[in-house]
């Protein structure tokens, strides 16, 4: 498989597949391509073959989106990576193209969507719902039962209370409590989080 992004989370992400005993080709990455990444090439996304297996390590949402267009186009197959460390627990999907880290929870009864990804040392609770390009920061808490629609972000060690729902690319912020449901296209931060700019899409 081909990791996409040879930045942070695509190394953190090769860490991962290292753990799991998962055989890693290179990365792909527009900008490091030609060059060599802890000891592996870097080639062009394009250059992915029909039928190669690849995790989008990146953790920006909408890049996610566009690059697995882009890659799905070309025929490749998105891979999940779960670290051995982390715990899924039992009647929880994971979509294709999950990445999974290190000391990360996900409890009972939990659909994460497609190219989503959950850091380490964080946390999904019960019955949670994450739609696809879905990230959830290292230290993040996700309670029970919330509802992340698609591309919502939980920033590192931010808290999303039981029941609450974030809409469309919402963002919360490091640290953030989130007490109420948050807009789609919103940043909220604080405690208890409160909005503070609107991010278009």
């Amino acid at each position: 498989m081909w990791i996409v992004g040879a930045g942070g989370v695509g190394r953190e992400a090769l860490d991962t597949a290292l753990a799991a005993g998962v055989p890693v080709a290179g990365f792909l990455d527009d900008r490091a391509q030609g060059s060599t990444v802890r000891g592996l090439p870097v080639r062009a996304p394009k250059e992915l073959a029909a039928g190669e297996g690849y995790l989008i390590g990146i953790a920006d949402p909408a890049v996610r989106a566009r690059l697995a267009a882009l890659l799905g186009g070309l025929g490749g197959h998105p891979v999940t990576l779960v670290h051995p460390r982390a715990i899924v627990a039992p009647e929880t999907e994971l979509g294709p193209g999950c990445l999974v880290m290190g000391g990360a929870y996900v409890s009972s009864s939990v659909r994460i969507g497609a190219h989503s990804q959950v850091h380490y040392n964080a946390t999904v609770g019960h019955d949670t719902v994450l739609a696809e390009l879905v990230t959830v920061y290292p230290g993040g808490n996700v309670s029970g039962s919330v509802h992340a629609e698609q591309g919502a972000t939980v920033g590192s060690n931010a808290v999303v209370l039981q029941g609450r729902r974030l809409g469309r690319y919402a963002f919360v912020g490091a640290a953030a409590v989130v007490t109420r449901d948050v807009p789609a296209d919103t940043t909220v931060v604080g405690c208890p989080a409160r909005p503070t700019v609107r991010r278009g899409h």
